[in-house]
């Protein structure tokens, strides 16, 4: 089998999807299929180019930059163009949200081939983001016309699929298929991430982002004065959250580490108590880094996002707790019973074995080979 994934980012960037993506193409590589991956360069490198990674071809469309969290790339057309011909793919299996994914629309090429849209989240018509909203009034009827035009849809969570607008018209083709991460070493604990030595070590890993919620992070961090916060990320938000920390007093319990290599980030989730995923809303579509502390045998605290799949992951009182997104003293609380040695363990084993019955890596690609299977090239 020859498939063409196209997405925005790949490694070293770093994001759930731009993890997820890399995963899947290695693990169909590695079983044999030829693998190439269309993505964008990181931005303001004008320049495409194309290497080889773990036996999936990669290929990355020169990016002048980024516009409302979209990569500005004229030159992805011809790219796509470029790799339909060399490539010669069964599949096409697009990524969405990115608009560059819309150049397959005015290809005959593409247009020749089966598509798979792999749905990692809505864009939401009703965003924070004043820009976002108004980008989203042109991006909708292309979006539209993909889902239209694709084969089959690939959505991460029952939840998710059943809150989305734009999915609902086309559900009929729609398969869930939840996101997996795959099998890594053990990895020997850096509690030396953290600001201080002792208490109760929380780790949170994601963009620095509005809808991420760390500003409710650091809220309820102001009531639970034994924790300390190791934040992994950037973004737009990054000075506004060191504001924030300042302010309430909390620069010596929080440890903004910015970006992590992998051996890093498996060494912090080796060395962390629980792990906080505090996010807003739907823009949280599933939590692949749930998946990772899962993993790790980590206790998670998380928003109980309605419509989202961060509930399908995580089992209240299970597998973790789940409290009120935006509700700095309910995610207090939550942490504050995570000082339990004993339920951390609990919470923590449970999650393992429910990472390993049913978010492993080879369970999902499984699922998405035998998607690939029924399809009428």
């Amino acid at each position: 089998m020859r498939v063409l994934h196209l997405g925005k980012y790949y490694a070293p960037e770093r994001g759930g999807i731009e993890r997820y993506t890399q995963d899947l193409a290695e693990w169909f590589a590695a079983g044999g299929d030829a693998v190439s991956v269309l993505v964008h360069q990181p931005p303001g490198r004008w320049r495409g180019a194309r290497d080889t990674i773990n036996g999936v071809e990669l290929r990355r469309a020169g990016n002048i930059g980024e516009l409302v969290y979209a990569p500005l790339s004229p030159g992805f057309p011809f790219a796509l163009a470029r790799a339909l011909r060399e490539f010669r793919p069964d599949v096409l299996h697009l990524h969405l949200p990115n608009p560059s994914c819309f150049a397959a629309l005015a290809s005959p090429a593409a247009r020749r081939l089966p598509w798979v849209v792999h749905w990692h989240a809505d864009v939401s018509p009703d965003s924070h983001d004043w820009r976002l909203r108004m980008a989203y009034r042109l991006y909708r009827p292309f979006e539209r016309a993909v889902l239209k035009r694709a084969a089959r849809i690939v959505a991460t969570s029952q939840p998710y699929l059943d809150a989305s607008l734009a999915l609902a018209p086309w559900r009929a083709k729609v398969a869930v298929v939840p996101l997996g991460t795959g099998d890594r070493a053990e990895t020997p604990p850096m509690s030396s991430l953290w600001p201080q030595p002792s208490g109760l070590r929380l780790l949170a890993v994601g963009r620095l982002s509005h809808y991420k919620g760390f500003e409710t992070l650091i809220e309820a961090l102001a009531q639970v004065p034994d924790a300390t916060l190791l934040l992994v990320g950037s973004g737009e938000c990054g000075v506004q959250l060191r504001a924030q920390a300042q302010a309430r007093g909390l620069s010596d319990r929080i440890a903004f580490a910015g970006a992590l290599d992998d051996a890093s980030l498996a060494a912090a989730y080796a060395g962390a108590d629980v792990f906080v995923l505090p996010s807003l809303d739907r823009s949280e579509a599933f939590g692949l880094v749930l998946l990772e502390a899962m993993q790790s045998g980590l206790p998670v605290v998380a928003s109980a996002i309605e419509g989202s799949g961060v509930g399908s992951v995580v089992v209240d009182g299970g597998t973790g707790l789940l409290v009120r997104p935006a509700d700095a003293d309910a995610l207090a609380r939550a942490l504050v019973q995570m000082r339990d040695a004993q339920a951390r363990s609990e919470l923590g084993s449970a999650g393992r074995a429910r990472w390993r019955a049913q978010f492993t890596l080879a369970r999902s690609a499984a699922a998405v080979r035998a998607i690939y299977l029924t399809l009428e090239t």
